[in-house]
């Protein structure tokens, strides 16, 4: 199939990112750069809730959205962040995320400080017990120099590189649905096109979606949106890298609200008969939990829309050792499409899916008359 344009503009805002050292509530200097990021805009505003969460509204034109989109998306990815040095040359450090413990020791990694890395190999862990799991929870590692507390540490991986159609990176989950956001950020206010739309970066989703919670009891969403949760999943047997963005019905946890599951569809199949590079899978990606079920459990119309990603969590399973995350340009291209197009709004959100609706009146109508008459047998 045709694939979706990825532009310089999308290629420049998308490698910054994924060059930007973050991990679980140490999100600052990408949230730095997204600040930055925003400044250029007249038809952007920016506010930082009270637990650093940045929500971005872009309003252009003079039409009115009664129910808005709000795209959103977590800055950080597994990581570590440094306690303090311990002896010559290592560091002891806090692991926050999902990989399994048998990854760690032997394993290279990087420490950011003033940026530039300090290599190091880790050396030993304790774990923890969280749930049923027994987690890392802190790692020793010896280091090339001094690595200063609350240091952010990530597996030694190259900035990222472009090999083919795919972007290889440190961390492509979520930076890189960051990325599609502020891509769209881009494109909606270099357009002379109406919208209205919001765009949420949430912190700390890799800890169990804890900026997102705190953005729902804040009500740093506006009540009168609808929300759709941008992320990186793991690439399923039925929903492969290439094939396109996915609209998520649902996740481990919950199905997803499904009027704006609908709607997000309805969006998606117009695109597809517009543009003919533009493509989208509908999928269950219960591989995990999302930051949609948060956004559901806790009063939000909400759905989730991703891209496939290689090496989740920095994992390499087939080869059994770590490796940078992937994902596929035109998935990328074609879901920053997606979010300007909700951004504009063709038709009203409602929290109805009018499909649906006119499909089961036309058939009640079509066969009452029938269904009636034979109560007492067949006609």
């Amino acid at each position: 199939m045709p694939i979706t344009r990825f532009s310089a503009i999308q290629r420049k805002i998308l490698t910054e990112l994924l060059s930007i050292p973050t991990a679980p509530f140490a999100e600052h200097q990408v949230i730095a750069h997204i600040l930055r990021f925003c400044e250029r805009f007249k038809q952007v505003t920016v506010k930082r809730d009270a637990v650093g969460n940045i929500l971005v509204r872009v309003k252009s034109g003079k039409r009115t959205i009664r129910r808005p989109v709000c795209i959103t998306a977590h800055l950080d990815h597994p990581g570590f962040v440094s306690e303090k040095m311990i002896g010559k040359n290592r560091v002891r450090a806090f692991w926050r995320g999902g990989v399994p413990k048998e990854y760690f020791v032997g394993s290279r990694v990087q420490f950011d400080v003033d940026g530039k890395w300090v290599k190091g190999t880790i050396k030993s862990i304790k774990t923890k017990v969280s749930g049923a799991v027994d987690r890392v929870h802190t790692v020793v590692a010896q280091v090339k120099g001094e690595v200063p507390p609350r240091s952010i540490g990530m597996w030694d991986f190259p900035d990222p590189v472009i090999r083919g159609q795919r972007i290889h990176a440190r961390a492509c989950d979520d930076l890189a649905g960051a990325g599609a956001m502020l891509s769209a950020i881009e494109e909606l206010c270099r357009s002379k096109q109406s919208c209205d739309a919001y765009f949420l970066f949430t912190r700390a989703e890799e800890v169990g979606f804890i900026g997102a919670i705190a953005a729902c009891r804040l009500k740093t969403i506006p009540k009168k949106c609808f929300v759709v949760a941008m992320e990186t999943s793991s690439e399923l047997a039925n929903a492969k890298m290439g094939d396109g963005p996915i609209l998520r019905v649902g996740d481990r946890a919950s199905a997803f609200t499904h009027a704006t599951t609908a709607y997000c569809h309805r969006i998606a199949r117009d695109l597809e008969l517009s543009d003919k590079r533009f493509s989208y899978q509908r999928k269950l990606m219960d591989g995990g939990t999302c930051e949609s079920s948060a956004f559901c459990r806790l009063g939000y119309e909400a759905t989730g829309l991703c891209v496939a990603l290689g090496n989740y969590h920095n994992v390499n399973a087939a080869k059994k050792k770590l490796g940078p995350e992937y994902i596929d340009l035109g998935d990328f291209a074609s879901v920053v499409k997606w979010f300007v197009e909700l951004a504009r709004a063709p038709y009203p959100y409602d929290g109805r899916d009018p499909i649906l609706d006119a499909t089961l009146t036309k058939l009640e109508r079509s066969y009452r008359s029938l269904l009636r008459a034979s109560v007492k047998g067949p006609r």
